[in-house]
């Protein structure tokens, strides 16, 4: 067979390990799942009760236009319905992007490190990737914008951006766009926009109407609590999404994904709850690095990345031995760091009192 030979080198996607194989491994009855960035409180209630109430034929194929969600999301964020773009989390809206846009002979600026599947699925395209370090965590966006050239298709900004929780503000964002050539298509990827309480925050939706080469994703997998539905979705000018439009594989998104990221958007006093206590959580972690003189990123997401000067999968492995499942930076771009998923007050309590006896040995 003739693979790509550009799919050769890469590997697959590795998420956080499963809590059910921790146990088996280390003869534990408890674990706690800090990796993956996932909403320590569920979801909402609403969702559980609407499934008490109401069935779901699950021999017919799901509204493939999502037509419910997205006059939902419509009426939200005040934008049209055609506006829209689903996919099975927002990876799929990355992998719809990079098919429709990228190939060889074109390149892709992004900042580096930053979440994997811009890199990952513009190399499967064949095209030319081109990474720019972060400075201090943040984007570089001076040099992201002289890498740009006439063969640029996309450009990918992160904000918060995983794995360092910086934010682009929004005087800067502004800046940037007004110097970006309208042939590059701009990604703005908010999977974790739920959870940002800076007061210079840019309105990414009120941009959608200025710069008609902005798209930007979210997700219903963070603050909203449904990574197991995996819904994604991308708003821009209806030119630009049906443009993409036809690239979106039929069906894309489940019945069940649907309906329950529809609830999701009308009980927007659980994300604010989500928002605040994760907060407090983030203040724990903040706390804790300061007593020890540990270096971190201020995050905007609900999760930390923190500097323990050593080598991170050997403390990955010593708190998988207490039952802590985190993130070791050394597949991150961060060898001595880890990410942690902001959790329950209890269970930030708890990691961190580990820690910090790891920490002493």
């Amino acid at each position: 067979m003739q693979w790509k030979k550009q799919i050769r080198n890469l590997t697959p996607y590795k998420p956080g390990k499963p809590a059910a194989e921790v146990k088996k491994e280390f003869g534990l009855d408890n674990i706690v799942k800090l990796a993956s960035n996932e909403n320590p409180f569920g979801f909402s209630p609403k969702i559980d009760d609407w499934f008490k109430e109401n069935g779901v034929n699950h021999a017919i194929y799901p509204d493939g236009y999502a037509t419910k969600l997205r006059d939902s999301l419509a009426g939200f964020y005040h934008l049209q319905p055609k506006q829209f773009i689903f996919g099975n989390g927002s990876d799929e809206i990355i992998q719809i992007i990079s098919r429709a846009l990228l190939e060889p002979g074109k390149n892709t600026i992004m900042p580096v490190p930053t979440f994997p599947q811009y890199r990952h699925n513009a190399i499967i395209e064949g095209a030319e990737v081109i990474e720019i370090p972060l400075i201090k965590g943040e984007h570089d966006l001076k040099n992201m914008l002289t890498s740009i050239n006439e063969q640029t298709a996309v450009l990918w900004l992160c904000s918060p951006n995983n794995p360092t929780g910086t934010y682009i503000n929004n005087d800067d964002l502004r800046d940037f766009l007004n110097k970006v050539p309208s042939h590059v298509l701009i990604v703005l990827d908010e999977a974790y926009y739920e959870y940002v309480i800076a007061p210079d925050y840019y309105d990414a939706v009120a941009l959608i109407s200025e710069y008609p080469n902005l798209l930007v994703t979210r997700t219903f997998s963070k603050a909203y609590g449904l990574a197991g539905f995996r819904v994604g979705y991308g708003m821009a000018s209806e030119e630009l999404i049906q443009t993409i439009e036809p690239v979106r594989e039929p069906f894309n998104t489940n019945v069940l994904a649907q309906v329950s990221a529809e609830i999701a958007v009308s009980d927007q006093s659980f994300v604010s709850e989500c928002r605040m206590a994760n907060r407090k959580g983030l203040a724990q972690y903040y706390t804790f690095c300061d007593e020890l003189a540990l270096e971190y990123y201020p995050s905007q997401g609900n999760f930390i990345l923190i500097d323990f000067k050593r080598d991170a999968d050997e403390l990955f492995r010593a708190l998988l031995q207490q039952g802590f499942i985190v993130r070791s930076g050394q597949a991150l771009g961060f060898p001595t760091s880890l990410r942690i998923t902001v959790g329950s007050t209890e269970q930030n309590s708890r990691i961190i009192e580990v820690l910090k006896e790891l920490l002493q040995q």
